[in-house]
């Protein structure tokens, strides 16, 4: 199961810098998750200040 980040996200970045395996990148109106990617580790989730990163 990987991580979605819903519409909460304040376009920080800081999930980005942060992801192990680089599967966040900045969309049109906010970060998104690449599924295919994702490990499900959580650290995207431990990091953003509005707890935008959800499991899927």
């Amino acid at each position: 199961m990987s991580y979605k980040i819903s519409d909460d996200c304040i376009c920080c970045g800081a999930c980005e810098a942060e992801c192990p395996v680089s599967c966040i990148s900045s969309g049109d109106t906010k970060y998104v998750i690449d599924p295919d990617v994702c490990i499900d580790c959580g650290t995207c989730q431990s990091v953003c200040p509005v707890n935008a990163p959800h499991p899927e």
